[in-house]
């Protein structure tokens, strides 16, 4: 194999590939379906002409039917007034008349023939043209939802051209948000071990930190035996603390009788007064 043979396939064998990926099933198709429409309307033109034909050939044996028929009467009319000699060139003209009709009649035959033909075959076609647009809507709704399909799984893998722009955009932007969760988890540790200070003096050292824990998680057990208390179902000492602890004037009963005593104090003064006004 020469080089120029060589170069030639691979010419070849390229341009080939380059009109497979540039080639359109679906336009290939509509443009199949339009040329078999055109077919069709150029086989249905046919009819009509061969139609038009053996309408003029029915027109030209009409009018020599009637020429001869007119020569026939001439020709008893001359044979009535003794004009034999008349008679017999209407009769000779009349013969060459019908001899037109009747191959006039042979050739209308023939056209009536081929219309009859064309027009069977001008069904038969649109039959065919029909079968072929509905094959061909279908295949074209088969390869759009096929490619639609593609697409979508393409999108989703990512491994198609436009989504993989969006691939990689989504990718750097996890890698940024990592980064930056873990700058400010390591900022935290700094500060809470002192090996950071607070510029802004609000941050708070390990132990005040641990205080205000225990604090708050006392406060929460505190109002857990409260709402306990409240319940009725609290039987615990914590409620009974609360009570003693928060409500002063419960704790007023044993008080009572000493509040009893302090009327009798004017008493045991007026006594003296008494004995002495007695004596």
């Amino acid at each position: 194999m020469g080089i120029l043979n060589r170069f030639a396939m691979i010419f070849r064998a390229k341009a080939n590939k380059a009109l497979d990926a540039a080639e359109d099933p679906r336009e290939t198709l509509d443009y199949s379906y339009q040329k078999q429409l055109e077919m069709l309307q150029k086989v249905r033109r046919g009819v009509a002409d061969v139609a038009t034909s053996r309408k003029r050939l029915e027109l030209q044996m009409n009018q020599l039917n009637g020429q001869s028929s007119k020569l026939k009467d001439q020709a008893q009319k001359a044979l009535g007034l003794g004009r034999e000699d008349l008679a017999r060139e209407a009769l000779t003209r009349r013969s060459g008349l019908e001899q037109q009709v009747t191959d006039l009649s042979t050739q209308h035959a023939t056209l009536q023939g081929e219309e009859e033909k064309l027009t069977l075959a001008a069904q038969r076609l649109q039959a065919k043209v029909e079968a072929f647009r509905t094959k061909k809507e279908t295949i074209k709704a088969t390869y759009t939802a096929a490619e639609a399909q593609t697409r979508v799984g393409e999108a989703f893998t990512g491994i198609s051209e436009e989504m993989s722009d969006v691939g990689l955009a989504v990718q750097r932007a996890e890698d940024k948000t990592a980064e930056l969760q873990a700058r400010s988890s390591a900022i935290d540790e700094l500060l809470a071990s002192g090996a950071l200070d607070d510029v802004t003096g609000t941050g708070k050292d390990d132990i005040s930190l641990e205080l205000d824990r225990m604090a708050s998680g006392s406060d929460v057990e505190t109002e857990l035996a409260a709402m306990k208390a409240q319940l009725g179902g609290g039987s615990t000492e914590a409620p009974r603390q609360l009570e003693g602890q928060g409500t002063p004037d419960q704790a007023a009963p044993p008080a009572a009788p000493a509040a009893s005593e302090q009327p009798t104090q004017p008493i045991a003064q007026d006594q003296p007064q008494r004995q002495g006004e007695g004596t």
